[in-house]
């Protein structure tokens, strides 16, 4: 190996002490800990990447992996003062990027000081472009700026929503949040709140679910929608009682059925549209178009291998994917910046959004109705 050459690998268990050092002359806040460090050695959904120059490390670049989607985000970098303007930051995004490419990833996303002049200098000059700001992100509530670029080569979105991310506030309100951004998309004046969260749900819950609280029926939530204004059109590609096949005591599932069959009874009479049959990615695409906003029902199976119905808003489109807003960033990694505008691949969206036994398939679209907020 020559003298001082700049070789890159993937990390080791014995990087640690050297990692932490390394962290400790690069950061003054926002650190990663030895509990991190050692969570991200360890995984499986991250490149992790050291530049080394005499055996010495003289850099590191963490990218993670967002389950289910084609999203990664450029999470930490950082070089030793010692062998900087020798160009080993750049190597180590161009390899970030190259691993995540590979991994079957589309967009690279970073976040930024506002006042890093360098690093956003060297991030444009790799491509990368702002596309909103992230206020007091850091833990000396300095602002960020959010980055992100395409390191596969296809096309701009074609179409997305200009549309607010809302978290849900408790485990089972991700129809409530999903329905709260599609409003807030389609009629600038909807104003959501954490109050209207929770009355969405006690009007479109199905009452039992495998556990804990019921989630949410979507012919419900196209009454909640009706309710405040909104045209809401369902599609369900079974006419059976939904989700009765979550829950095994028979009083649960009577209840389940009576439930299902008053919102149908509800829609009808209040002229919903309800059309039994598979949605087409074509259809939501449409929707889109005219600037209505889906609501779509996933698994979460390959996003966090439990077996729950989990709604989130379809916020946008391309040749190659559907783009979601998620209400619920589970992992330690998430943010809201890794929640809004998800890449999912066509293939992978016609998986995720079927569950269950009944394979039901079910989406809800949100438009401007007659009163509108």
């Amino acid at each position: 190996m020559t003298k001082n050459e700049i070789r890159l690998r993937d990390v080791r268990a014995e990087d640690m002490s050297a990692l932490l050092a390394l962290e400790q002359i690069s950061f003054d806040v926002d650190r990663l800990s030895r509990r991190s460090f050692r969570h991200w050695i360890n995984s499986n959904s991250r490149a992790f990447i050291v530049a080394t120059v005499d055996n010495e490390l003289a850099g590191y670049i963490l990218v993670i992996y967002h389950a289910g989607t084609r999203l990664a985000r450029f999470y930490s970098i950082a070089t030793d003062p010692r062998f900087r303007g020798r160009g080993i930051a750049r190597r180590l995004i161009e390899a970030g990027e190259q691993a995540a490419s590979q991994s079957g990833r589309f967009i690279m996303r970073l976040e930024v000081g506002c006042d890093n002049e360098v690093a956003i200098n060297l991030y444009e000059s790799m491509g990368y472009a702002p596309f909103g700001i992230y206020h007091d992100y850091y833990d000396d509530h300095s602002d960020a700026i959010r980055m992100q670029k395409r390191i596969h080569q296809y096309r701009e979105y074609e179409s997305h929503v200009d549309m607010p991310w809302i978290r849900q506030s408790t485990a089972f309100t991700c129809g409530p949040a999903a329905l709260m951004m599609a409003m807030s998309a389609v009629s600038g004046k909807y104003v959501a709140s954490q109050h209207e969260e929770l009355q969405i749900w006690r009007e479109a819950t199905t009452i039992f679910m495998t556990s804990g609280h019921g989630g949410c029926h979507p012919v419900g939530l196209a009454l909640a929608a009706q309710q405040r204004g909104f045209k809401a059109e369902v599609w369900i590609n079974n006419r059976n009682p939904l989700f009765v096949d979550s829950v095994r005591d028979a009083s649960k599932k009577q209840i389940i059925e009576m439930v299902h069959k008053d919102y149908v009874q509800q829609a009808k009479a209040n002229k919903i549209s309800i059309h039994y049959s598979d949605i087409k990615q074509d259809t939501l695409i449409e929707a889109l178009k005219n600037n209505a906003v889906p609501l779509a029902m996933i698994s979460t199976w390959r996003l966090d291998g439990k077996k729950a119905p989990h709604w989130v808003a379809v916020s946008g489109y391309d040749s190659e994917c559907l783009y979601v807003h998620d209400p619920d960033p589970e992992e330690i990694s998430q943010s809201a910046l890794d929640c809004q505008y998800l890449p999912i691949a066509r293939e992978d969206f016609a998986r995720i959004s079927l569950f269950g036994q009944q394979r039901l398939r079910t989406a809800v679209i949100i438009s401007k109705g007659k009163r509108q907020p």
